[in-house]
Parts: C-alpha cells; structure tokens; sequence
C-alpha cells in the first residue's frame, strides 16, 4: 500500500437516512465544502464517537463533533470539575465545578445541539472494561492525560479493529496522530514502550498552555470528521508536532514495525508503565480504604506539589514533594504509603525510599483519584469544600 492510499482510507461510515430541516441548516456552511455535500454530512449524523476524556483535549474536540453533526458521542471520564481545570478545559465553567466532568460536558453539547445523542460514561476506562466501552463505536478519540491510558486505549482499538485519533499535550507543546492497527500503522508501532515514570511529567507538574488545547483539541475532531466522512488526507503514518512557542508545526512520519507483536489480549498497563525495573509494592485503594476504616494506623506520603495537596488529600497524611525528596535533603524510614495524583510520582518517590533504604515502602495504585471513588470522606482540601463535603 503507497502513502496516499495510506492516507486516503475511504469513508468510515455508510450514510443513513435524510437530512431534515433543522439539521440541513445547521451544516449548511460545511455542506458548501468541495467534496463534502448532503452523503458527507449524512455519514456525520450516523457515526458513533467514543471520546476518552473530558478534560483539556476533550472539552475543546467534543463541541467541534457535536457542531459538525456527529449523531452519537460516547464520553469517558471519572473526574470532578476543579478550579484549576478552567483555564484551558473551557467547556466547563465555574459554576460547574464539583460536577461530574462528563455531565458537564454532556451538558454542553444539548446547550450547543439538543439533537446530538451523548452516552456518558462516569467511568475510569480499565483492562476489565475497556472492550465493553468501545465496541459498538466508530471511531474513538484519546484525550488522556496518562501512558497507561494510552496504551489501553491504543491496544482494546486494536483488538477492535477501530481507528483511533489521539493527541497529547504538555506545556507548549502537543501532538496529534492516528492509531489504526492491524489496518495501518499505529501508537505501538511509534510508541513500542513507555517512557521511564522518571522521565514522565504532566500537567499538574509541567504546567501547559491553555489555547494549546484548543489548537489540538480540534485537530483532533477534524481528524476524526475527515475519516468518516472521507475527505482529505487523514493524518496515518504521520505525526503532527506542534510547538506553540514558535509556532511552528512539522511531521514525523513512521510505518509498520515488521517486527512488532500483534495485541492479543489486554495487560496491566499501570505495571507496563511503570517501566523495566520491577515496580515497587502497591496497594488499591479498597484495601487502604478498609485499613483505614478498622483504625489501623497507616504513614501517608503525598509526594505533590503544595498546590496540589491545597486542593485535595488524604486526610492525615504527611507532605514531602518529589523534588524535595529526589534531592536525597530529607531522609525517611519505613513502613510508608506514597500517593500522588495517579501513579508515575508515586512509583519513582517508592523506588527512590527503597534505594535510601527506608525499608518496607509501597505506592498508592491510582493515586488519589482512586481512593476518591471509593472513599471520598477520607479525604479533605479546597476541592472537597467545592463538592460540599462537610
């Protein structure tokens, strides 16, 4: 197969029913564009986009789908609206905070289409059930914030057969490209392994640029726009690198590895993440809930930053932030239990107490955000007031 038929892999959805009245003016100046017309935007109204997040990339890709006339929109996510979140996840508004992200984005789409058909999925998207989630989708669209995520997302589409469309974003910058294995080439082709968790950073800690999102939160719906309705040259076996600081954008093309193990089946990706090194102990956040509840005593290390721990923490918990330790400054013994947002602080935090030799140390798997879905009043900060917790 050469590169343009590569590019141009036909429509992805057959075009069903009529255009009614409302929805013929509604499209009509995209319905203008060469080689779209009345089969292109018909193909929009019966596709089936499933968007995995509804933060920065998703909040700014979803209201693009829904305007364009996609018919139904799947959104995945299991977080809270935050203060801190406003300034570039601009779907959401202040009087949203504490709401559901999913439910405030559902919202926004009925406010922009009241016809577009929105499944909400107030879920965190897992090995056990991502399948469930994307089957019956025709397309989906990662706006995650995390590696795990990534690669979940990248192999259950596989198994799946289903184009994916993701981008990722990080201070001034931000990627966009298009997974489709085995048809095409795909995430793991240019991605085979995640970066070490010492060399990760995100948003909480890195900081990114809010018209970022927009940049490539829009990429990612016109990418998505252009495979179904099959136009254009979709963005397969190439990545589009944006650097907003210089404005300046180039591609990174890449093909097939031949030599790449097809994705029979769905792993830990938490464990795959967290890199070559064995992965230091971990517990779930049932297991902490419940030791928590029986009164055992348990040592709490947040390894944020003070921005972050102000906003929510484990109630009772003590503070030293990653960087602080990782100077080697502070020394700790053990037995300990480290947390941070998610997962990749929290690992590098435990590998580096092993290494100074505090003894019996083990991480938090999920981080806080899992110990909040199934214990909320164990925690406490400025967030937790926004939920109206007492």
């Amino acid at each position: 197969m050469n590169a343009e038929q590569q590019a141009r892999p036909g429509p992805l959805v057959e075009p069903a029913g009529a255009l009614g009245d409302d929805r013929r003016a509604r499209a009509q100046r995209q319905m203008l564009l060469p080689g779209f017309g009345e089969e292109a935007q018909l193909r929009l109204a019966a596709a089936r986009v499933l968007v995995i997040g509804a933060g920065g990339l998703g909040s700014a890709s979803v209201p693009y789908l829904a305007g364009a006339g996609i018919g139904t929109i799947g959104i995945v996510d299991d977080d809270r609206v935050e203060l801190s979140n406003l300034h570039r996840q601009v779907s959401h508004g202040t009087a949203d905070i504490g709401r559901s992200k999913v439910a405030s984005l559902a919202e926004t789409v009925h406010a922009l289409d009241p016809g577009v058909r929105v499944e909400a999925h107030e879920i965190r998207v897992t090995s056990e059930n991502a399948l469930d989630v994307l089957r019956g989708y025709d397309l989906v669209i990662d706006g995650s914030d995390n590696f795990p995520t990534r690669y979940l997302v990248a192999d259950a589409a596989e198994l799946l057969g289903l184009p994916l469309v993701w981008g990722s974003i990080l201070q001034f910058h931000g990627q966009v490209g298009i997974s489709w294995r085995p048809r095409y080439p795909g995430f793991r082709d240019l991605f085979p392994a995640p970066p070490p968790p010492e060399d990760v950073v995100d948003c909480g800690t890195g900081g990114v640029l809010p018209g970022l999102c927009g940049t490539v939160g829009s990429l990612l719906a016109t990418e998505a726009l252009k495979l179904i309705a099959g136009i254009g040259d979709a963005l397969i076996g190439r990545v589009l690198v944006y650097d907003a600081r210089s404005a300046r954008t180039r591609e990174v093309a890449f093909g097939r590895d031949p030599s790449a193990e097809p994705v029979t089946g769905l792993i830990d990706y938490e464990r795959f993440c967290a890199g070559s090194i064995a992965a230091p102990p971990a517990i779930e956040a049932p297991e902490l809930a419940e030791m928590l509840a029986e009164g055992e005593t348990v040592r709490l290390l947040d390894v944020r930053t003070p921005e972050e721990r102000s906003r929510l923490r484990i109630r009772g918990s003590e503070t030293l932030p990653l960087a602080e330790l990782e100077s080697g400054s502070v020394a700790l013994e053990g037995p300990v239990t480290v947390y941070c947002e998610r997962d990749p602080r929290s690992i590098r935090a435990a590998r580096t107490l092993i290494a100074q030799g505090a003894g019996k140390v083990r991480f938090l798997r999920g981080g806080i955000r899992a110990l909040e879905r199934v214990a909320p009043h164990l925690l406490e900060g400025s967030a937790r007031a926004d939920l109206g917790a007492p």
